[in-house]
């Protein structure tokens, strides 16, 4: 082993070691060139931890590395809760009114701390039905963290409903049981497919980023999915995750692509989820809607996919 880096390396290191040769001098050759030439070499080579540095998200998520998340494998993780996401609700009509409903009744009896939702609250962006969902889940009654999502925009430019509605929710962060949540704006506006995430949303990760714990367990939420190879993923995907390099990463949701996918980052799943709106359809073909119901416990995330099954619609008007 090169006598530049100890023994106990860490895991990500390791792997990265097996998989990017790094050229060596042997002592035979170092002989023959001279002490001269050997030492401008070995300036000359990357290592193992600068090379680590270097590669993007992308490449480490294609080597199956999240170098935070291994360091801080030992970190703990608090005390265990259950939260539930749920992501692209659209609502657009009063038919969503009792369809809503019942979701959250539904919800309500996973007894969960919390609620996330991935974005695409309304369908158009209008503030009546900002007001719909707001009534509906207040049926759950426990906190809920909303991010935008381009069909919370009323024009390219204009969401002011959304803030209106949710007031200091584009991007922020919470904490809950010893783990981090982070909320970002992903989207580009009205568009939902060639996008990039904006230069706001980096702006806030450098002002924010470092004044959370990076051995804390965290997970990310947005609109637009992150992971490797899923439609309609943002041009600039991978410079957001590598923002999280060096966190604790546990999950990232993701809402926006009507389906289920899960790429994993070793063991970070970064997921899309079928839609749970009563207008909208699957992007996959699927017909279910449903909800990840999450429960942390030790510093570890586990996530099941509950249908929603909503029983006959009754208006509101008719049920009071």
């Amino acid at each position: 082993m090169n006598k530049k880096f100890p023994e106990q390396i860490s895991p990500a290191l390791r792997e990265l070691e097996r998989r990017t040769p790094i050229r060596r001098e042997s002592r035979e050759d170092t002989r023959r060139i001279g002490v001269r030439r050997a030492g401008a070499r070995e300036a000359q080579a990357i290592s193992r931890r600068a090379a680590l540095g270097r590669l993007s998200a992308g490449a480490l998520l294609a080597m199956g590395l999240w170098p935070g998340a291994l360091r801080a494998a030992e970190a703990g993780g608090g005390r265990s809760f259950r939260f539930i996401v749920v992501n692209d609700t659209h609502a657009v009509s009063p038919e969503c009114g009792p369809f809503l409903d019942g979701l959250a009744k539904q919800m309500k009896k996973e007894e969960a701390d919390f609620v996330l939702h991935g974005g695409d609250v309304t369908d158009k962006g209008d503030k009546p039905y900002f007001d719909m969902i707001q009534e509906a889940f207040r049926a759950v009654g426990k906190p809920w963290y909303p991010v935008i999502g381009n069909h919370d925009y009323v024009t390219q430019t204009d969401r002011k409903p959304y803030e209106e509605a949710f007031p200091k929710r584009i991007n922020y962060a919470f904490t809950e049981g010893g783990w981090q949540f982070v909320a970002l704006d992903t989207c580009d506006g009205l568009k939902y497919e060639k996008t990039e995430v904006q230069p706001a949303t980096f702006q806030w990760l450098e002002e924010n980023l470092k004044r959370l714990d990076k051995r804390k367990p965290t997970v990310v939420l947005t609109h637009f999915p992150l992971g490797a190879d899923v439609r309609m993923r943002p041009a600039n995907a991978d410079a957001l995750l590598e923002r999280f390099l060096d966190f604790n990463l546990q999950a990232v949701f993701c809402g926006h692509y009507h389906g289920f996918t899960e790429k994993l980052a070793k063991d970070v799943p970064i997921t899309t989820n079928k839609c749970c709106a009563l207008k909208r359809g699957n992007h996959d073909g699927t017909k279910e809607k449903g909800y990840f119901v999450c429960d942390a416990r030790d510093g570890k995330l586990t996530r099941r996919f509950v249908e929603y099954k909503p029983l006959p619609l009754v208006p509101r008007a008719a049920a009071a």
